[in-house]
């Protein structure tokens, strides 16, 4: 097997809010592995996609790592992966199983990359000022999504409020299911309030209403908070089983959220899963703004675990030079469309 790399910078759409600070641009970088012996010159490709700010990935040392593993691949070593590095893991892992599956992005075959069916998601909701946000929420609504997600805690949290209650006029909760999601916004000592205020509206949940590493603070507001709490950012960094299972058994969330990109992997993810529901705790599964090249792994094997809730999966329309591919949205769920071709020539140039 012989293995490489490549950069790529994906362009924002429109300034990409979140509580701690705008995004206009992100860079992704792509394993490509090759069998040494296939004639037919078929690869796989893996995303590595970090988060500035939010991976614990070091994005400035990130192609030096690349280089380690692919000089190890290419030398026949068995490749080693370090736990400051969970991006490089999902995206060999990814481009593994894609090269094993024959190179045609086809990771999890099953009903829904056939066409068959597709995955109920969430729309998200952008923070932004009042007019761009509510501008977003009819769109989303417009768009046939059940289940819309706000990102809050960026503008006046009385404006996030009048927001969510001229949502709750028009849509009760048999009708559209809101999450919201503070990316660890608010202050311990004021996150009880907030969230008392936020149940008037008969939320699905919210993630992450703390910063992480709080797990005394956190374990208190799941066991008192009127809406039920997902733990999001918490598990970025966490990857020994026992401290998965400490974590889980101290603050006792009511959900959690995977991001195979930011915790490790598939296999990371699938270990996260099986502990929580040991204890009960529900989860879904979030892209974490990768490309549709890691969107669609992801969104693949997030179908074949079959979880009914609308999974996080609604970020591959971002980007002004996304690679074109099979994915669309059509009434709020992801499908796949197998007559449409991958288009990778950009992507793949040297």
């Amino acid at each position: 097997m012989q293995a490489g790399y490549r950069k790529y910078t994906f362009q924002f759409k429109f300034e990409a809010g979140t509580s701690r600070g705008v995004l206009h641009s992100r860079d992704s970088w792509f394993i490509v592995l090759k069998g040494s012996r296939d004639e037919n010159q078929s690869y796989g490709l893996g995303e590595c996609a970090p988060l500035p700010g939010l991976s614990i990935d070091n994005v400035d040392a990130i192609e030096k790592e690349l280089r380690i593993l692919c000089n190890q691949i290419n030398a026949g070593q068995h490749p080693t992966f370090s736990p400051l590095f969970p991006s490089i893991r999902f995206g060999f892992e990814m481009a593994q199983r894609d090269l094993s599956h024959g190179g045609k992005h086809l990771l999890f075959p099953s009903k829904f990359t056939e066409g068959l069916t597709g995955i109920p998601i969430n729309g998200l909701v952008w923070m932004g000022d009042f007019n761009f946000m509510k501008k977003q929420l009819k769109e989303k609504i417009e768009a046939g999504f059940s289940c819309i997600k706000l990102k809050i805690g960026a503008i006046d949290f009385d404006k996030e409020l009048e927001l969510i209650r001229m949502v709750r006029k028009e849509f009760g909760p048999d009708d559209l299911e809101i999450r919201v999601d503070a990316n660890g916004a608010f202050k311990p000592e004021e996150a009880l309030d907030k969230l008392k205020h936020l149940s008037a509206f008969q939320l699905h949940s919210i993630e992450q209403p703390i910063r992480q590493r709080q797990w005394e603070q956190m374990a208190a507001l799941c066991e008192r908070s009127p809406i039920p709490i997902a733990l999001d950012e918490e598990l970025i960094g966490v990857a020994d089983p026992a401290d998965k299972q400490k974590l889980l058994s101290i603050i006792k969330p009511q959900f959690i959220i995977l991001k195979p990109s930011l915790v490790g992997g598939f296999a990371a993810s699938e270990e996260w899963i099986q502990l929580a529901e040991k204890q009960g705790t529900g989860w879904w599964v979030t892209s974490a703004l990768e490309s549709n090249i890691g969107l669609n792994a992801i969104a693949q094997w997030t179908y074949n675990l079959k979880n009914p809730m609308p999974q996080g999966l609604g970020t591959g329309q971002l980007y002004t030079n996304n690679i074109e591919s099979p994915l669309i949205i059509e009434n709020g769920e992801l499908h796949y469309r197998p007559e449409t071709k991958w288009k990778l020539k950009d992507l793949l140039k040297k």
